[in-house]
């Protein structure tokens, strides 16, 4: 079976195809700082959004694994007029609807939505940008949780390191 043609309005959105792998840093007033590692995976399936995987692993000071961090599943789907919605769930119990826009490789979030079960932390609204910037995938998250106002968390560089080969889902 072959790749899926891509759907016309993901168009906006088609610079994030693919698997990306690379390192950032963390840190937060509840937490120590942390250097990290990442892969991120953007596919699709032919059909109006695009499917995401994040994966995060703590670093040590050589740049080793030491152990897995973070996972983060969810959906992208742009809309029209560059207006995108994201949809993400994490294994801690929380559940996240960031509403955005995309202007050129530039792509602005902010949540609307934050559900929490019962047992998850405290958590109350992040925003997130990611820019292609000379080819590689950065972001940046800040965050408002445990108490504390929405403040940076969390940033890494992204290189691609495969190209989009389809996805069965």
């Amino acid at each position: 079976m072959g790749v899926p043609e891509m759907h016309a309005d993901i168009e906006p959105i088609a610079f994030l195809l693919g698997r990306w792998e690379g390192a950032g840093v963390g840190g937060y007033p509840t937490m120590e700082s942390i250097q990290f590692g990442q892969e991120v995976v953007f596919g699709h399936n032919g059909k109006p959004f695009l499917t995401y995987e994040s994966r995060t692993w703590l670093l040590n000071e050589e740049g080793e694994r030491v152990r897995p961090t973070a996972i983060e599943t969810g959906f992208w789907r742009a809309l029209p007029e560059r207006q995108l919605e994201v949809v993400l769930s994490h294994p801690t119990g929380i559940v996240e609807i960031y509403l955005g826009e995309v202007v050129f490789n530039k792509i602005e979030l902010a949540t609307d939505v934050v559900a929490r079960t019962s047992t998850a932390k405290e958590y109350a609204a992040g925003r997130r940008m990611y820019g292609l910037v000379n080819g590689n995938l950065m972001w940046v998250y800040e965050m408002a949780a445990l108490g504390k106002p929405m403040q940076p968390h969390m940033s890494a560089e992204l290189k691609k390191v495969a190209d989009f080969a389809g996805d069965d889902a």
